[in-house]
């Protein structure tokens, strides 16, 4: 199998690091350590030199991302363990630079795909709400 957007550098950064990640996120934390590869963004949406090695630069490399064997089913597995958020308000019990992470990423998967669970994330933590910066970096502004 070809690996044309080299997303096994997705699995070596989670490796050693995604099982503490999962066990934070059921605790509520959300670590800017692993953020970036563990909910990736889009490309010039909120990252720094540090990051950039994370980005996401087209919605192909992000369809990819979904249908990885490994970092599909862990995008998936993430978005459950915050499961808790469901019935909070995510401006009220997470950082602005959590909240907007998160919302960038899943706004990013939302506009990637079809499957339900992206649009069902935005739905129940953001009102349904695209994040702006990453709309407009995808170049699908209205």
């Amino acid at each position: 199998m070809t690996d044309e957007y080299q997303l096994q550098r997705f699995v070596d950064a989670q490796s050693g690091v995604y099982d503490t990640a999962i066990r934070q996120l059921h605790k509520r934390v959300l670590d800017p350590a692993w953020m970036a590869f563990v909910f990736p963004r889009f490309v010039n949406c909120y990252h720094d030199p540090s990051t950039e090695a994370f980005t996401i630069r087209s919605l192909d490399e992000a369809r990819a991302y979904l249908l990885h064997p490994v970092l599909g089913p862990r995008l998936r597995e993430s978005l459950g363990a915050l499961s808790w958020l469901h019935d909070l308000d995510p401006y009220e019990v997470l950082t602005e630079q959590d909240r907007q992470y998160l919302h960038s990423s899943l706004t990013l998967f939302a506009e990637a795909t079809i499957e339900p669970l992206m649009r069902e994330m935005l739905e129940i933590w953001f009102g349904c709400r695209a994040e702006e910066v990453t709309i407009t970096q995808l170049n699908l502004h209205a």
